[in-house]
């Protein structure tokens, strides 16, 4: 709130008239006869400090800022001038440097209640951005090929160096795709990405992603699906397969059930599955989901026993 300190007969009823524009919400008028006043006495840092607190609720962030350094130089020992100070700067979303404003305004008022709730606040409000900030950057950045390493040795040790790193690739690059849709829509689509051979795949005929969003409605439409992937997998010639699919559409089969081995511990986490089929290596991951500070994050993939836990039996012969 603006000051109401005395001074000059002249100053004064600029100032007070100033003042009760501004306890009306009319902070326009009220910077405009602060500017009024400063003229006349333009050493007083009451009228910069009241003119800053019009200035803040204009959204005139810079020139209330200029207004509260000048109180400040002004008045070095005054608290009310690092409280302007920090309130703009909070507003500015500067949080630390509002902060350390407060925390000089408690130095030279160590009774303030009010610059005590600010110092909380900011505390809190400098822990949650900087955890928003955390949360966005594992957002940005994901590195799924550094959660699979091992699984990379081991697709080499059975296929070779280059074939390996194909098939790799394949599957680091349908994750982080699922993973990027899943932080944009918090969903992803029931699909099936096929690795076709370039050589022996008719393309025209034969596309590298499959829709399978009916699957998971009964054992009925699972049977019907799983029978037309695996023949559909052995006529386009394809090297291996990745399925994708949101845990929440699954009503069969709900493989995250039962009890003893088929127990894990993300049974009541939102997610999707990601299987993936070679003919001869078969690997399942579920990615969990959760909302941190209004943000939906994929955590770290989890690797599943695939004899326990498969979404679709095997489909390569």
């Amino acid at each position: 709130m603006a000051e109401t300190k005395e001074g000059s007969g002249s100053e004064m009823s600029l100032k007070d008239q100033g003042n009760e524009f501004f306890k009306s919400g009319k902070y326009l008028k009220a910077a405009a006869l602060y500017t009024q006043a400063i003229k006349q006495d333009p050493s007083n840092p009451t009228l910069y400090s009241n003119r800053a607190a019009a200035l803040l609720q204009l959204d005139k962030l810079n020139k209330a800022l200029d207004d509260a350094e000048i109180t400040i130089k002004l008045k070095p020992q005054w608290e009310k001038g690092y409280f302007r100070k920090g309130s703009i700067l909070e507003a500015m979303k500067r949080y630390d440097d509002a902060l350390a404003a407060f925390q000089i305004a408690l130095q030279y008022n160590s009774q303030s209640q009010e610059v005590s709730r600010k110092i909380k606040r900011l505390n809190q409000l400098v822990k949650d951005s900087k955890r928003a900030q955390e949360v966005e950057n594992m957002r940005s950045n994901v590195d799924v090929a550094k959660h699979l390493d091992t699984l990379k040795s081991e697709m080499a040790g059975k296929y070779g160096s280059e074939y390996g790193k194909d098939l790799f690739s394949f599957l680091v690059e349908t994750i982080e795709t699922a993973v990027k849709s899943w932080h944009e829509t918090s969903s992803v689509d029931a699909r099936v990405y096929f690795l076709l051979d370039k050589e022996k795949t008719q393309t025209d005929k034969y596309a590298p992603v499959v829709n399978i969003d009916k699957a998971f409605e009964s054992p009925h439409t699972h049977s019907n699906c799983f029978s037309f992937l695996r023949q559909y997998a052995e006529e386009s010639f394809s090297k291996a397969a990745c399925l994708v699919t949101p845990k929440s559409i699954i009503a069969y089969p709900q493989v995250w059930k039962g009890q003893g081995s088929r127990k894990w511990k993300h049974a009541h986490s939102d997610g999707f599955f990601v299987q993936f089929e070679s003919p001869s290596l078969r690997k399942l991951f579920f990615i969990p989901s959760s909302n941190e500070k209004g943000q939906t994050l994929c955590r770290d993939p989890e690797v599943l026993d695939i004899g326990v836990h498969e979404v679709l039996p095997r489909l390569f012969k």
